[in-house]
């Protein structure tokens, strides 16, 4: 069976970001390792693009991209808040600024050219990355959960967070001495003003989707949110990929946040502050077709991804053109 090179990419994505062994994860997929290793190694060696099966006649060269921009773009992945970008978001981030558009695999040979790839990160999924019945628009299911700092001489501190399902929108986060329903009722207040559902007018209230902890069950959890008419659901025990959107959240947060020692809660809630920032209206996301969470939450995707579609048939317009008086 022959597979186009974006379904030849997705297997590459879920085998790197399994938490099952290689092999265990391709026997589920259905596909040889040796087949996948075949692919891996072109994928490394020439980015998306590699993927592609090999034409037996020279590919055209009109819609190369000129060494100016192939400058643009080098600039840009040196500067200090872009060298943690993947090839992906470096493109998205270059179509929306400069107006030109670049794809991923373009992006990845350039950078590979100049030894600015670095090695694939390979992440532990814990969930899958959605809820059962998919939401459809902002503000109709929050999802909820504590995660856990060490502050050196303090002792642990917990995190708080309710983000939006449909976006990834962190919607209001609270740092916490424990993780009693109090806490978890203080991050929904933050939550209902900072998303305008506490007023009456709003007459479809959002759902909680949180696990089973201890502060998720209480009593005055079921209380407060019966009397803000919301509704509460609860995934299974030891079953979290109902959760799946805020356990990437907690994973993408740590792998910043850990890198610091910090000393005082302080310091810690001013680094938590910028990244949620950072995450919120900066973070493109694939599965968001490459917005950011701001930009789904406050329903600005849809005109973004007709600009970005109008900017790349402009580009390839241009490039052929281009072409066309070089070659005449």
């Amino acid at each position: 069976m022959r597979y186009p090179a974006s379904e030849k990419l997705e297997i590459i994505r879920t085998v790197e970001q399994s938490h099952l062994p290689a092999k265990r994860t391709l026997d589920q997929l259905g596909i040889a390792r040796r087949t996948f290793y075949r692919w891996y190694d072109r994928y490394l060696e020439g980015g998306p693009e590699a993927l592609e099966d090999r034409p037996s006649a020279p590919s055209r060269v009109w819609n190369r991209i000129g060494d100016d921009i192939q400058d643009q773009i080098i600039e840009m992945a040196l500067e200090a808040d872009a060298t943690d970008l993947s090839p992906r978001e470096l493109a998205v981030r270059f179509t929306d600024e400069k107006r030109y558009f670049v794809s991923e695999s373009t992006v990845y040979r350039l950078l590979k050219a100049h030894d600015l790839i670095t090695s694939p990160a390979y992440v532990v999924i814990k969930a899958a990355d959605q809820f059962h019945t998919k939401t459809t628009r902002p503000n109709e299911m929050w999802q909820t959960d504590f995660t856990y700092f060490k502050i050196i001489g303090w002792g642990w501190m917990y995190l708080s967070t309710v983000l939006d399902d449909f976006s990834r929108y962190i919607i209001a986060w609270k740092l916490c001495t424990n993780m009693r329903a109090e806490d978890v009722t203080d991050t929904l207040d933050l939550a209902l003003k900072a998303s305008g559902c506490d007023s009456a007018t709003v007459l479809h209230k959002p759902r909680l989707l949180s696990d089973n902890g201890p502060s998720y069950i209480a009593g005055e959890l079921a209380e407060y949110i019966e009397a803000r008419k919301m509704s509460h659901v609860r995934g299974a025990p030891c079953h979290p990929q109902t959760q799946g959107k805020i356990e990437r959240w907690h994973q993408t947060l740590k792998n910043r946040i850990l890198l610091e020692n910090y000393f005082l809660p302080g310091d810690l809630e001013i680094q938590i502050e910028a990244f949620v920032e950072h995450y919120n209206h900066q973070r493109y996301h694939e599965s968001l077709n490459n917005v950011t969470p701001a930009d789904a939450y406050f329903g600005r995707a849809p005109a973004i991804i007709q600009q970005r579609e109008r900017i790349k048939r402009q580009t390839i317009e241009h490039r052929r053109l281009q072409h066309r008086k070089l070659a005449a």
